[in-house]
């Protein structure tokens, strides 16, 4: 269970770095506006906003990498950070999208718990 349970949380650290790319650099780019369904309009105004979220989103990658640096001493870290991102993705869900539930807050959560039963 414990290997499962780093490459879930590898994966959440992937999928966040992979936001931070998204939202950092691409935002206004065809796939950016395409990932989000944005006009080229509204990318341009909202870019500054969206770089702010991707740094955000790059902060939970960093601390979920720093909890598998770390091993078994990074677990309760994992875990914060995890149940960082399943709030966070819960949130987004109920305000944006509900695809950021599967997305973002599910396999946070399958992280969490797998994270949990590896004791």
């Amino acid at each position: 269970m414990l290997l499962a349970a780093q490459i879930l949380t590898a994966l959440v650290a992937l999928l966040h770095l992979w936001f931070l790319v998204l939202e950092m650099f691409l935002w206004t780019r065809p796939l950016g506006r395409r990932s989000f369904g944005l006009t080229p309009e509204f990318a341009q105004q909202s870019r500054v906003l969206a770089a702010n979220q991707g740094l955000y989103n790059g902060f939970l990658a960093a601390g979920l990498a720093w909890a598998l640096w770390l091993g078994a001493p990074g677990r309760a870290i994992g875990l914060f950070f995890l149940g960082c991102v399943v709030v966070a993705g819960v949130f987004g869900a109920a305000t944006a999208s509900r695809r950021i539930l599967f997305v973002q807050a599910l396999p946070a959560a399958l992280a969490m718990l797998a994270t949990w039963l590896a004791r």
